[in-house]
């Protein structure tokens, strides 16, 4: 298992890897800081930066479209090596290759930049646009994402030490990216071969993106009807959409998950969307009908991921436990390559003051919230690490529900205050994990931390500079553009409702949500804890989180990811050791293909736009 799938949407993380082992690899001896090899350098920062920023487009893509994203490590990593060492052969030597170590701080600042849609571009920010009409400026989303990002590295600096060298946790995303870097530079041709294979799947994804474009290609519905009056399937949101994404990143999500969420559409779509429009609870429309299903849908998935984080108690307190031991006095002092504990406070220091400042200036949360929401995201940053390095999934989503749920309490009927203090919780946990991560990559190799912390930082602030850019060129107007087949934003719907369910109360939903929601909210704890009871079936339990994700997207993003999940599941039996080198890279190549292609097409109709604007 190797690098983290971030989904907003069932609040947790997938496991996925952008070319890597299905498989965690064992953990190799202990090596020394070397202070000696170049690391941080123009070459190392860069590419980091250069890569990151693209890759953070896709994220932004992917998640307003599903709700989820991909954790780039190993994807900038052979992007990286790649290009320098065809620059290296171009040039005879002249320019070097990029060594193991410079390639580390590179995934560093990478896996930043591609989780900054973690810090709310695909969740809180719309949402609260969609609630209140309020749009803010790229200015003010680069500050505010870019702060976010920074409280989630301010923690990690200080948790390295107890976490990476006292408890020796897994990090199984950083202990896959470790055997990635070992394997590419001890074997350069294989780094080219999955370059290769990502070419490819950018290539097809890229095509069929063109294809919808130019209006080549569009869903199939083979003819078929259902429910009251044999109405076309598609009023029930079922055909098969003319993009190859949803059948990408159903080969990365893992079969449970895609039947999961087939089950879902089925209940959802199938059965009840056509009993609402019998019994005259909604009119016959895809839009009224989803507006109807996402309250138990969201139910199922917040309730499901907030029971299947309380098994992690044990996790909760060892994360806690022992986090501010001192060192033995009497041991030598040596330059571990750590940041240094003046800069650890320092760093808090300012992430704290500027969080709040931005959060008071920006979105009027009375300063005293601010505070307590940026203490709450600093002790849940710390939560989601340590879950990460046990388990390789980090409840990003789950940690803003905490922050939700509390400020609910502490500001009430408020959903400013709701949606930006929760997103401050799942930006840094996202960024904490993540860094932790790489740390782990770093300390295996030799790394020296604080260069990793400094490529961290590069990366976040690139990310959120680019991300949010494209943020507002693909959803310029996100009250009307999202929630829509074209946008389902699966993330952002899921974040409004909870927070318009504090805001308006439980009087305020549709007429029938409130017993669905009950039902919902039941399933949502028996799945979960049969998961922990019986372990060993879990892959015949449905996914909770997965189901409840069928009741809110389009029963067409069920059905490809269902079938990309299907195409994985025989190419794992058919050609294990293929799949296990090029499978999921093809998917995250598909994913980047059709992402960049989409972006490129919203640029070239906002300049087409301004081009053909009379002149006044």
């Amino acid at each position: 298992m190797a690098d983290q799938h971030k989904s907003e949407s069932n609040t947790s993380t997938l496991t996925a890897a952008a070319g890597a082992s299905p498989t965690t690899p064992p953990e190799p001896p202990e090596t020394p800081v070397d202070f000696v090899t170049p690391q941080l350098t123009l070459k190392s920062i860069g590419t980091g930066m250069i890569v990151g920023g693209l890759l953070s487009i896709c994220n932004v893509y992917t998640g307003l479209k599903i709700g989820w994203g991909l954790n780039m490590s190993i994807t900038g990593i052979l992007l990286a090596f790649a290009f320098w060492y065809a620059l290296s052969k171009i040039t005879a030597g002249s320019v070097k290759n990029i060594n193991k170590l410079e390639n580390n701080v590179n995934q560093s600042a990478v896996s930043a930049a591609g989780a900054v849609s973690s810090a709310g571009l695909v969740s809180a920010i719309p949402a609260l646009t969609m609630i209140e009409g309020t749009t803010w400026p790229w200015w003010q989303l680069f500050l505010w994402i870019s702060v976010v990002c920074m409280v989630g590295i301010s923690v990690a600096m200080g948790l390295r030490r107890q976490m990476i060298i006292r408890d020796k946790l897994p990090f199984p995303g950083g202990l896959s990216c470790a055997a990635t870097l070992n394997e590419v530079y001890n074997t350069g041709s294989e780094a080219l071969k999955r370059v290769g294979m990502l070419g490819v799947g950018a290539l097809f994804g890229a095509l069929f993106k063109l294809l919808e474009i130019f209006k080549l290609t569009k869903q199939a519905v083979f003819g078929l009807t259902m429910g009251p009056g044999n109405v076309p399937i598609s009023t029930y949101s079922f055909g098969l959409d003319p993009t190859l994404v949803m059948v990408a990143v159903g080969g990365l999500v893992g079969f449970r998950v895609c039947w999961s969420l087939l089950l879902g559409a089925i209940v959802s779509w199938g059965i009840i969307g056509p009993r609402l429009v019998a019994d005259g609870t909604t009119p016959e429309s895809r839009r009224n009908i989803g507006e109807w299903l996402l309250w138990p849908g969201v139910t199922l998935m917040v309730v499901a991921s907030l029971v299947a984080f309380a098994y992690s108690v044990p996790a909760i307190i060892r994360a806690f436990k022992g986090t501010g031991n001192a060192d033995d006095p009497n041991a030598p002092k040596t330059d571990t390559g750590e940041v240094s504990r003046k800069w650890f406070f320092f760093s808090m220091g300012v992430a704290l003051i500027l969080a709040v400042i931005l959060q008071t200036w920006f979105f009027n949360i009375t300063w005293w919230a601010a505070i307590i929401a940026v203490l709450l995201s600093f002790g849940l940053a710390v939560v989601a690490s340590r879950v990460s390095g046990e388990t390789n999934v980090t409840p990003v989503g789950a940690m803003g529900k905490v922050t939700q749920l509390a400020f609910a309490a502490i500001s009430p009927a408020n959903p400013a205050a709701n949606l930006m203090s929760a997103s401050v919780t799942a930006g840094a946990a996202s960024q904490c994990a993540d860094l932790m991560h790489d740390l782990k990559t770093g300390y295996l190799l030799g790394n020296i931390a604080r260069y990793q912390v400094v490529g961290q930082i590069a990366g976040s602030i690139v990310g959120a500079a680019v991300g949010s850019y494209f943020y507002l060129i693909l959803i310029p107007d996100p009250k009307t553009m999202l929630g829509t087949a074209e946008w389902p934003a699966v993330a952002v719907i899921q974040w409004k409702a909870v927070a318009e369910v504090f805001k308006n109360g439980i009087d305020s939903l549709p007429a029938g949500a409130i017993t669905a929601m009950i039902i919902a909210g039941v399933v949502g704890i028996i799945l979960p804890t049969l998961e922990k009871l019986a372990p060993k079936a879990k892959q015949f339990i449905p996914s909770a989180a997965a189901v409840g994700l069928g009741f809110v997207i389009s029963g067409s993003n069920s059905i490809s990811m269902f079938l990309g999940g299907c195409i994985a599941l025989v190419l794992t039996k058919l050609a294990p050791k293929w799949s296990d080198r090029f499978l999921v890279t093809i998917c995250a190549g598909v994913i980047a293909g059709e992402s960049l292609t989409g972006a490129g097409d919203a640029l070239r109709l906002v300049y087409s736009g301004l081009a053909n604007k009379p002149t006044p």
